[in-house]
């Protein structure tokens, strides 16, 4: 590869707006031109959660925006571009549409070739995007809806070795949040919290550690800090600030004890050079420092990107739309919405399948 190849990304998955510029420079090496991210946790926070309909509205309301932003912000127009890559799933419907529509109008009026991203395969390729490292690596995606280890030995080669068969560890600090009376997103006041409390004090479940493997499992973990917090109420006939902290600490402690000891599995299926965690959760430092702890007895090379593209971002669709286009990949004509996208379609469905295909 002799040129520069780059792309405009497009990320609507979620509740995150986001247009990003990325140039592969023909070294291999990548640059973020320019990145804009416009959440949305002041329109969803009155609901304790996403809702689907306001998310997609505000998509629909702001996309066009954020993409002008980031070619102003790269100082760049659309005739620059080489491409333009675009989350097609998995995530919510609406939003994904919003995307599509955009991607696919802006790519019609300009001629530029459309790569449709899973919105996985982003946070898996993360690492080449931020550090470059080489295939093949070990990738724990955790975030607020998917948690796997893949196996990555390509662009569009992923291996799964193991999932979460309910709960994703961010869905799980979310509902721990809220029924603790804790803002939304969770994640983050969770964490907050556990760092003044004592997490000893309760010794909560450690879900699928009794079986071999991989998969894993957070629903029963929320179930016991629910029983746990209600015998608290019982007794004291109220959740006082320090019972929610040491409860916030137990949660924190047994869903990083679950990833560590499933992580060093993984790494003994897959022993790669390096385990690279993107998504959400990996922006939790007491889940880093945990995971560091495995590689550093594993002898791997532990790899956490930069905390804001730990979060969806338009950067990292960009940068996967690039590997697959470099591959030959280009998806004008038959790109979809996919609400499940699963990365490796060969594996067996962890979590059901129907209408929409399997989840994971």
């Amino acid at each position: 590869m002799t040129e520069t190849t780059i792309f405009l990304g497009i990320e609507s998955s979620c509740d995150d707006t986001a247009a990003a510029i990325v140039r592969r420079h023909a070294t291999g090496e990548a640059e973020i031109l320019s990145s804009v991210v416009e959440g949305q946790a002041t329109l969803h926070a009155p609901f304790g959660g996403v809702v689907p309909e306001i998310a997609a509205r505000a998509h629909a309301e702001r996309l066009d925006y954020a993409v002008e932003a980031a070619l102003r912000e790269a100082g760049l127009g659309l005739r620059d571009l080489d491409g333009i890559a675009v989350t097609a799933g998995p995530g919510l419907i609406g939003g994904l549409l919003s995307g599509l529509m955009l991607a696919k109008g802006l790519a019609a009026a300009t001629g530029l070739p459309l790569v449709a991203v899973n919105h996985l395969a982003g946070h898996a390729l993360t690492p080449r995007l931020t550090d470059g490292i080489a295939y093949p690596y070990l990738m724990l995606l955790v975030s607020g809806g998917h948690c796997q280890f893949l196996a990555v030995e390509g662009p569009e080669d992923f291996r799964r070795l193991g999932s979460t068969i309910d709960d994703a560890p961010g869905e799980a600090f979310d509902k721990i949040a809220k029924l603790l009376g804790l803002p939304q997103p969770g994640g983050p006041h969770v964490e907050r919290e556990a760092a003044l409390g004592d997490a000893k004090r309760f010794r909560f479940p450690r879900p699928l550690l009794d079986r071999p493997g991989c998969d894993l499992s957070f629903s029963g973990l929320k179930t016991a800090v629910l029983r746990a917090r209600d015998a608290i109420i019982a007794e004291k006939g109220g959740l006082m600030l320090q019972d929610r902290r040491d409860l916030c600490a137990g949660f924190q402690e047994a869903v990083a004890s679950v990833l560590a000891e499933k992580t060093r599995r993984a790494l003994e299926l897959f022993p790669a050079p390096v385990l690279a965690v993107a998504g959400g959760v990996a922006a939790n430092q007491a889940i880093r420092a945990r995971l560091e702890t495995v590689c550093d007895a594993a002898g791997a090379r532990f790899l956490a990107p930069p905390l804001r593209l730990c979060t969806d971002n338009g950067a990292m669709i960009a940068w996967a739309g690039i590997e697959r286009f470099l591959s030959g990949a280009e998806d004008r004509s038959a790109l979809i919405a996919r609400s499940r996208w699963p990365l490796d379609e060969s594996a067996a469905p962890m979590l059901g399948s129907g209408k929409r295909g399997a989840k994971a």
